[in-house]
């Protein structure tokens, strides 16, 4: 698919069906997150530890990135919403246990890297669209893998639950390649399994592979393909069901897109050094810009 045709897909994706806000919060009895994070004052973020540069820890153990500073945006906006100050709870989470965590309200927010798709939209809820990765794969330089085709009979590692794991399976039963998948429990993990010679290729997000090449300076050692094997829109994750809170989420990130300041994020996540010390260079994709470009402004 043409990269402006896949563009007009997610944005789609990310403008369709978005709630809107509902006027005057106050006027109508809270209810859902809204109302426990009242009668609370906490909203419970859910993140990974080693999804760089969205959701990681820094040196202090602390979670920080780009997704987690779309997620403060949105505790800032349902603050004003509900006329209370609120504190952050944060809870690990995985890719596998993350949807679960959700579901279950052991969450409220899940701020990593995931992938806003139809299928996990029928048990969750989604912001609108923050970004738009998609499945390469890592081998060692020195590696005959140059596309998925030249996996046959070889091990894969991916992060188990991921669309990445997904994406090689699928690839291995329609063109009879005989992988063999290993489900690592996080992105750290899988990285490891690849490092230590474990698997002949890591199947992850482009910009999730490149965070751990520049992390631990392993350009020399490794590289990226150039094929992309899926396309990944990213969303902050909620409760489905929960109209209200969706209503603020919703207008918390079209706000912070409509006033630049997504890009602003985007520019310190992406381009410039990180605080942790990598400097990724990842300049804006096309169909992000699109996204960005064609989203209208919440009316008032």
């Amino acid at each position: 698919m043409a990269a402006r045709g896949l563009a007009a897909l997610m944005l789609l994706m990310s403008l369709g069906g978005g709630p809107m806000l509902a006027h005057a919060q106050d006027a109508v009895a809270l209810s859902g997150t809204l109302k426990k994070a009242r009668d609370t004052g906490v909203l419970i973020i859910g993140y990974r530890e080693s999804s760089l540069p969205f959701s990681y820890l820094n040196q202090a153990k602390r979670p920080i990135g780009y997704s987690i500073d779309v997620c403060q945006a949105i505790v800032e906006a349902a603050a004003a919403e509900i006329s209370r100050n609120l504190t952050v709870q944060w809870v690990p989470v995985t890719s596998e246990n993350r949807f679960d965590t959700i579901t279950s309200g052991k969450a409220d927010l899940e701020c990593g890297s995931t992938t806003r798709n139809a299928e996990r939209m029928r048990t969750v809820a989604f912001s609108p669209v923050i970004f738009v990765a998609g499945t390469k794969l890592m081998v060692p330089r020195n590696s005959p893998v140059k596309t998925f085709r030249d996996l046959k009979g070889k091990t894969v590692v991916a992060t188990a639950g991921t669309t990445n794991a997904s994406a090689i399976e699928d690839l291995s039963t329609r063109f009879n390649l005989g992988i063999k998948l290993i489900r690592a429990r996080d992105h750290a993990d899988a990285f490891e399994v690849m490092r230590h010679g474990g698997a002949d290729a890591y199947a992850g997000d482009d910009v999730l592979l490149y965070g751990f090449l520049a992390h631990y300076n392993a350009g020399k050692q490794f590289i990226v393909t150039s094929e992309f094997l899926s396309y990944d829109p990213y969303g902050i994750m909620l409760r489905r069901g929960d109209p209200q809170f969706a209503a603020v989420v919703d207008k918390a990130v079209r706000d912070l897109i409509t006033s630049g300041e997504l890009g602003r994020l985007y520019k310190q996540w992406f381009l410039n050094r990180l605080p942790t010390g990598e400097r990724l260079g990842i300049p804006m994709s096309a169909q992000l810009e699109d996204i960005i470009d064609a989203t209208p402004q919440q009316p008032e």
